[in-house]
């Protein structure tokens, strides 16, 4: 069983009170998980990259602060405070982060 931080009980909460970065690569923390979708903050520190991959599941990416580029289906994206970027579910996409930054990753069938 994962360990969430909202539940029927815990209801809300401020994500940046829960952004933290590590000194080097990603920090994820799991918000909210079920079967039907999950809700995980990333922290990546300034410089790191996530090599090309895919998902089975459609995804939304909210970022939170900082910035970086998404490359998604080979177009590159513009990651910034603010910007919100539906991904469908076997879409490839990489990631890189310019300066330190965190986003909001919505999986959903």
């Amino acid at each position: 069983m994962t360990t969430t931080l909202l539940s029927a009980d815990t209801l809300t909460l401020h994500l940046r009170d829960h952004v933290l970065y590590p000194e080097a690569g990603v920090l994820s923390t799991v918000l909210f998980k079920d079967t039907h979708c999950q809700f995980t903050l990333f922290c990546l520190a300034a410089g790191t990259e996530i090599s090309e991959h895919t998902s089975t599941r459609n995804a939304l990416v909210q970022v939170v602060e900082g910035r970086g580029t998404l490359t998604l289906n080979g177009s590159d994206i513009a990651l910034e405070p603010g910007r919100l970027i539906f991904m469908p579910a076997h879409a490839p996409h990489a990631l890189s982060a310019s300066e330190n930054l965190s986003f909001l990753l919505t999986l959903s069938n």
